[in-house]
Parts: C-alpha cells; sequence; structure tokens
C-alpha cells in the first residue's frame, strides 16, 4: 500500500501538534481535520478527536500519527 503522506508533511503536523501542546483532544482533532481537508480528503469531526486522543497516548509518534491519518482520510 502506497502511502499517501509524506515524511515531510508528517513531521510539519506533529510539530504543529506539539506546538500547540495537544492541550485539547478537539483542537488537535480539528488541526488533523484542516490537514486532511487541505489535500482532499474528507474525515468525520467526531473521528478525528478520537484518533487526536490516540496519538497524543503514543506520544505523538510518526507511526501512530500515519496510521491514524491513513485510517482518518476519507476519499471525495
Amino acid at each position: 500500500m502506497k502511502e499517501r503522506f509524506s515524511v515531510n508533511e508528517l513531521t510539519a503536523l506533529r510539530n504543529d501538534l506539539i506546538q500547540g501542546g495537544l492541550v485539547d483532544s478537539r483542537e488537535a482533532g480539528e488541526l488533523l481535520q484542516v490537514f486532511l481537508m487541505g489535500r482532499g480528503y474528507g474525515v468525520s469531526p467526531e473521528a478525528a478527536v478520537n484518533a487526536a486522543s490516540r496519538v497524543e497516548m503514543a506520544g505523538c509518534s510518526l507511526p501512530i500519527l500515519q496510521r491514524e491519518l491513513e485510517n482518518l482520510a476519507l476519499v471525495m
């Protein structure tokens, strides 16, 4: 399976999440939504918040972030 997101994109998103402090899963979920929508994917707001929580619990590791984004991205 081809990866949808480059390492550079994932690293930039991870940095944004960390700089934002991952204070609130809802805010982090919104950031995931914006990231995906900016790349032409649809995403469920509720699923994005849940994914953000899982990313946060995993310490915002790139492999987990990538997996969550791949699962969230809905082709429009």
